[in-house]
């Protein structure tokens, strides 16, 4: 029987452990880089995530290419985001941890600066998604928010 259909006697343990790492650790750099408008990556930051993905699987992995051990290795990551969406879900605290708090770009048609400089975001991109909205100038925006999924949201001022 080739190595590749062989299953191993035993589950091994650090496939388990370098796909709970590195769930984590591609989480963490998923959430340091998206939010962006519209929740889109830059090709710069997608290079980025599918190298690092790519040097996870290789470490996950190792020299056993096996079907069972990529299995393994695929269960583990499925179980660690079913785990991590049901925690969640539970515990809100968590989820904005993980998946951030909308942030306030402009308020009372004041920019807010030092959000839009943490963010990397200047005040064309909150105008390009005002004009999806139908507004043509910053004073008809009360709010503009970056919502937890990357998008800017506008709230218009009371006419």
């Amino acid at each position: 029987m080739p190595r590749y259909l062989s299953f191993p006697k035993e589950v091994k343990l650090p496939t388990i452990l370098h796909a709970i790492f590195g769930y984590f650790f591609l989480l963490l750099v998923v959430r340091v880089l998206s939010r962006r408008p519209g929740g889109q990556l830059t090709l710069f930051e997608f290079v980025i995530v599918f190298l690092v993905g790519g040097v996870i699987i290789l470490s996950t992995v190792g020299k056993d290419r096996s079907i069972a051990n990529c299995a393994t290795a695929i269960l583990t990551v499925g179980l660690m985001h079913y785990s991590v969406s049901a925690i969640k879900g539970k515990f809100p605290s968590f989820g904005a941890v993980v998946d951030g708090t909308p942030l306030v770009l402009l308020k009372n048609g004041e920019w807010q600066l030092e959000v839009m400089k943490g963010m990397r975001l200047d005040p064309e991109d909150v105008m390009a998604a005002a004009r999806t909205k139908g507004v043509s100038s910053i004073h008809d925006v009360a709010y503009a928010i970056l919502e937890r999924n990357g998008a800017i949201s506008i709230i218009k001022n009371a006419k």
